[in-house]
């Protein structure tokens, strides 16, 4: 059947050729963008998929972003750090040279105080000075906040410590055992009356320190040998107290390393005598049992007892009354007081409010992701502990300077300090090499990984693009040519007109 005014041929040719060159375009587009995905119409669902791929790429280019300030801003607090730890041991020096009084004069323990002064100067300076785009890094900026400190808490370290958003943590701990000295009794019925006045009473005392002997004559009283140990205490770790009619002997700290040794090396009379273990309470000496002097052949021992603590929830590492735990969401280390050591009970020990230098290392905003580091200040001040003293007691006229000062103390408090810097550094350190390399390295092949699912959903496939054009150049020639057969049909009719 052959029509002029519609064209069915050329019309099927005319559709054809358009969907040959809508292929062709669509080809020619994805080639020049290198996007197989350039509008939702292209792949609906692939373009979600791929916009929620990249939506996660973004945000772990910022998290690895972020993890490497991190490592930044820990680099610039260990630089000071480490400048401060070389002074202390400087410190150390000059403290050792200075307790050497017969070979040293007063001109030069004034020279090594004035040595003294200058370095305690330039800690401060340091201290104050180490800082990272104007933010303060050991002057205690970074340090957590606390409230509400529980009487029975002598002192605590926060280490680590996760908070939401203007969120508070609280910390309760738990006694569940109690922390003990080592601790023996030592009955002698009142003064040492020995058969033998010219006898001699000889034994020996030994604790986690060092050991001692002691030896008394007939007659000598239980305050003598009492004064007599404890002037070696700082040397055996163990202390004396008379109780009743003997001595309590224990050990001057607490926990499981500390110990309380007692041996007689020799004896004259007062066979009928005991020494027996002290009780729980190293406060209280059992003396309903023990063994007679006489029937001593081994040393004595009794061993000391570290704290039990749960801290929110945590069974805590103890040593004497000092209680640790380290979790993802809690890092501290607390010491407990005599009183709240031998407590069973429960301690609301503190509420912290807030600080800490806070890295968000993960892709989502959230706490889980979240790592809250304490950096404590690092002034003079600071550096030390209650019980002994700070570092700025070292400085000029002070309780512990090098000319007239306590240089026994001196020392400890500089050991105390050099402690207190090595921790800090060593615990920076782990921060640095743990925490935040892992995770640039984890977030490296998440972000390799995301990138490539991406890729393989959005971007144009080369080869197969480059199949698909030439399929549709050639089909677009061809419908290009068959409506150009149709277009000429219509002009046989002509010769039936003839």
């Amino acid at each position: 059947m052959t029509r002029i005014n519609t064209n069915v041929s050329s019309l099927i040719a005319q559709r054809i050729l358009r969907q040959q060159n809508d292929s062709l375009n669509t080809s020619l587009e994805r080639l020049s963008t290198g996007l197989a995905i350039n509008r939702g119409a292209d792949n609906p669902a692939g373009l979600i998929a791929s916009e929620n791929l990249r939506s996660e790429q973004k945000a772990i280019s910022a998290a690895i972003g972020n993890a490497e300030r991190a490592d930044q801003v820990i680099n610039i607090a260990e630089g000071g750090l480490q400048e401060v730890n070389a002074l202390l041991l400087e410190v150390q020096s000059l403290v050792g040279q200075s307790a050497n009084d017969a070979g040293l004069s007063l001109e030069e323990k004034e020279a090594n105080q004035l040595q003294i002064d200058s370095i305690l100067q330039t800690i401060d300076r340091i201290s104050a000075a180490t800082s990272f785009q104007g933010t303060k890094l050991l002057n205690g900026t970074y340090d957590f906040t606390i409230s509400g400190q529980a009487t029975t808490v002598d002192s605590f370290q926060i280490n680590a410590a996760k908070l939401s958003h203007n969120g508070t943590r609280n910390v309760e701990v738990v006694v569940t055992a109690s922390a003990q000295h080592a601790g023996l009794f030592l009955s002698t019925t009142g003064a040492l009356d020995l058969t033998d006045a010219t006898s001699s009473f000889t034994f020996e005392v030994a604790g986690s320190k060092g050991s001692r002997e002691f030896s008394f004559a007939s007659g000598t009283t239980l305050a003598s040998v009492t004064t007599a140990i404890n002037t070696f205490k700082e040397i055996t770790g163990v202390s004396a107290a008379t109780s009743g009619t003997g001595l309590v002997l224990k050990s001057t700290e607490y926990g499981s390393n500390e110990f309380v040794s007692f041996d007689i090396t020799s004896i004259g009379g007062q066979a009928g005598s005991v020494y027996t273990l002290s009780s729980i309470d190293e406060d209280v000496a059992d003396t309903t049992s023990g063994t007679t002097f006489a029937n001593v052949n081994n040393p004595i021992r009794d061993a000391g007892q570290d704290v039990g603590a749960i801290i929110n929830g945590i069974v805590a590492t103890s040593k004497g009354r000092t209680a640790t735990i380290a979790t993802d969401f809690l890092d501290l280390e607390l010491e407990l007081t005599a009183a709240g050591a031998q407590s069973l009970s429960t301690i609301s020990a503190f509420t912290i409010t807030g600080g800490g230098a806070k890295f968000n290392l993960g892709p989502q905003v959230n706490i889980t992701n979240q790592v809250s580091v304490g950096i404590q200040n690092v002034a003079t001040r600071f550096l030390g502990e209650t019980g002994i003293g700070f570092l700025d007691d070292l400085g000029a006229g002070k309780s512990s300077n090098l000319v007239d000062g306590d240089l026994e103390t001196a020392q400890k408090i500089v050991n105390t300090a050099i402690g207190q810097v090595s921790n800090l550094r060593g615990r920076l350190g782990a921060f640095q090499r743990n925490v935040i390399g892992a995770t640039v390295r984890s977030l490296g092949v998440a972000l390799e990984n995301t990138s490539a699912a991406e890729s393989s959903i959005r971007d144009t496939d080369f080869a197969s693009e480059t199949a698909a054009l030439t399929r549709a150049q050639i089909l677009s020639s061809a419908s290009t040519n068959v409506l150009g057969i149709a277009n000429q049909q219509p002009q046989a009719v002509l010769s039936l007109l003839g």
